[in-house]
C-alpha cells in the first residue's frame, strides 16, 4: 500500500515536553537546536532524543495523498495545529524534505475514501519538512471510533524509503475537555480511554503530542527521531 514509497527502514521515534520550549517557541514553531552538540552530545545525555518502536500502520491507510497543509476540508471540529519535527535520531539535526503523511478520522469518527467516505479525502494530506525539520498541518482534534483510544496516524518518509510508521496521541484530560462541546458533545460515551488502549500500550505514552492552546483550539508538537 506505501507505493511509490519502499517501507524498509527502522523507526526512532522521539517526543519532547512542548511546554519546556514556551509560549513563543510553540507559536513560532522553533524547536530548541539541540542537535548543535553533534553525536557526542546525545552520548553524554546533553541532548536527548527518546526512541519508541514504531506502531501498526492500520487500516485505513491510503498512499499518495495531497500535499497540502490543511486536511480539513470543511468539516468542523475544534481547530488543531500541528507541527511535527523530524531529526537525524543520531545527532537530533533537523532532516528537511522528509514527507510528513497524516490521516485521521473526522469529529464523527469517520475516516475518508473508506466505506461511504470513499470519494472523500479529508483528514489527509502529506507535508514536506521545512529546513528546520518541520511539517505543519491545520486540521481539527480527532473524533473517536469503537475499539479505540483517540489518535492520529503518521508516516515519514525520506528519499522515497518510509522511515517512521505510528500514531500520535492526546492526553485523556484534553480530549475530555474538548469533546463537552460541539459537535464532540453529540456523540458521548466514547468506549476507549488511552490506558485500555492495546496499541497505546506499546510505547503510545512516548508517541503523545504536547499540547497548548492556541487561539480556540490548540497547538500539538512532537520531534520524531528517524534512521535514514
Amino acid at each position: 500500500m506505501d507505493a511509490p514509497f519502499t517501507r524498509r527502514s527502522l523507526l526512532r521515534f522521539a517526543g519532547i515536553a512542548a511546554a519546556a520550549f514556551g509560549a513563543d517557541a510553540l507559536r513560532s514553531g522553533w524547536f530548541p537546536d539541540e542537535a548543535a552538540g553533534g553525536p557526542a552530545a546525545v552520548e553524554s545525555g546533553a541532548v536527548s532524543c527518546v526512541l519508541t518502536p514504531e506502531q501498526t500502520e492500520g487500516p485505513y491507510y491510503i498512499p499518495n495523498e495531497k500535499l497540502r497543509r490543511n486536511i480539513t476540508e470543511g468539516r468542523p471540529g475544534r481547530p488543531l495545529t500541528l507541527r511535527l519535527a523530524v531529526v537525524d535520531a543520531s545527532t537530533c539535526k533537523p532532516i528537511k524534505g522528509a514527507a510528513v503523511d497524516i490521516w485521521h478520522c473526522d469529529a464523527s469518527g469517520n475516516y475518508s475514501g473508506i466505506g461511504g467516505g470513499g470519494s472523500k479525502t479529508f483528514m489527509r494530506g502529506v507535508q514536506r519538512t521545512n529546513s528546520r525539520g518541520i511539517a505543519t498541518f491545520q486540521t481539527v482534534y480527532p473524533g473517536w471510533y469503537r475499539g479505540r483510544t483517540v489518535h492520529i496516524h503518521v508516516k515519514v518518509h525520506v528519499r522515497g524509503n518510509v522511515v517512521h510508521t505510528g500514531q500520535l496521541y492526546f492526553a485523556d484530560s484534553v480530549t475530555d475537555a474538548v469533546y463537552r462541546k460541539a459537535p464532540y458533545s453529540s456523540r458521548p460515551n466514547r468506549d476507549v480511554r488511552n490506558a485500555r488502549d492495546s496499541i497505546y500500550r506499546n510505547g503510545g505514552k512516548r508517541s503523545s503530542l504536547s499540547l497548548r492552546k492556541l487561539g480556540s483550539g490548540y497547538l500539538g508538537t512532537i520531534r520524531m527521531g528517524v534512521t535514514r
